[in-house]
């Protein structure tokens, strides 16, 4: 049976955070947005439940903190619990509070946690996570690669448990030299695909034939970054459009993007763990 992964975004570009590295710090959001994003939501949810295409797996991938709003999480929860999900995650800073996901599946529900040096301390940010682990949420744990973080992120991989997948994200237009490559590399053996754009132009991808990104309204696309439409979610008019495709562009430097290039051997790395980015091994 065939599986459609969507990467949903909605209007929603509010955060609780000011990180200097992005656009998106402390931004707020109107009340008339709040609503257009809360009613959007709504509906996507109400298409995943209806959806009879075969399995889904949703990737909410906000500009800005997805789960400081409740209908984010009762999205996660309802979500989890269809019949024909295989996974729901979602991009967050954790900051928000833990107990809504007692009424999720958590056989489905899991999330891609970044930790930001500088808008939460170490030790709220740990009790964050250990409150994740004793609940029994799967979930992985990253950082930009600011060079300014790396004791930072060196402290959290010593207090993280062994069984967290620790990610590293390439800090747009920091070019890495081997030294400080290595230095990354200690923490996430995996970052060498992070360190620097993958090449992609002409290359086979799976966005556009079994991955696609949703935004609020319902324009299909095949990825974030590639801004045609193939059509809407809400009239089907998408479906059709599903094929096999390679990268318009000329390259990709975003895990959301460049772990669906067939070029690169990612979903055996990360397989049962893409949407929420943990390795295989863990």
């Amino acid at each position: 049976m065939s599986t459609l992964t969507v990467l949903y975004r909605g209007p929603l570009s509010s955060c609780d955070y000011d990180c200097p590295y992005c656009p998106f710090a402390k931004r707020r959001d109107t009340p008339e947005l709040l609503r257009t994003d809360r009613a959007a939501l709504e509906r996507f949810t109400d298409w995943a439940a209806g959806y009879e295409h075969g399995r889904l797996s949703v990737l909410f991938t906000p500009w800005g903190e997805g789960l400081v709003r409740s209908w984010y999480r009762r999205a996660m929860v309802e979500l989890s619990r269809l019949p024909h999900l295989e996974r729901v995650a979602i991009q967050t800073n954790a900051s928000c509070r833990t107990g809504w996901l007692a009424e999720a599946d958590l056989s489905k529900l899991a999330l891609w946690v970044t930790y930001h040096p500088g808008q939460v301390t170490e030790q709220r940010f740990l009790a964050k996570c250990a409150e994740l682990t004793a609940l029994g949420v799967r979930f992985s744990v990253g950082v930009v690669g600011q060079p300014e973080h790396l004791a930072a992120a060196r402290r959290l991989r010593a207090a993280l448990p062994p069984s967290v997948y620790l990610w590293v994200n390439a800090a747009d237009g920091h070019a890495y030299d081997d030294a400080e490559a290595a230095d990354w590399t200690e923490l996430d053996p995996l970052f060498g695909y992070s360190r620097r754009p993958h090449r992609s132009a002409g290359l086979p991808c799976r966005t556009g034939e079994s991955v696609v990104s949703v935004d609020g309204d319902g324009t299909v696309r095949r990825c974030h970054f590639v801004r045609p439409p193939l059509g809407n979610l809400y009239d089907d008019s998408y479906r059709s459009q599903l094929l096999p495709r390679s990268c318009p562009l000329g390259e990709c430097d975003c895990h959301i993007g460049y772990v669906h290039l067939e070029s690169l051997p990612l979903y055996d790395v990360f397989a049962g763990g893409v949407l929420e980015r943990i390795p295989h091994r863990w």
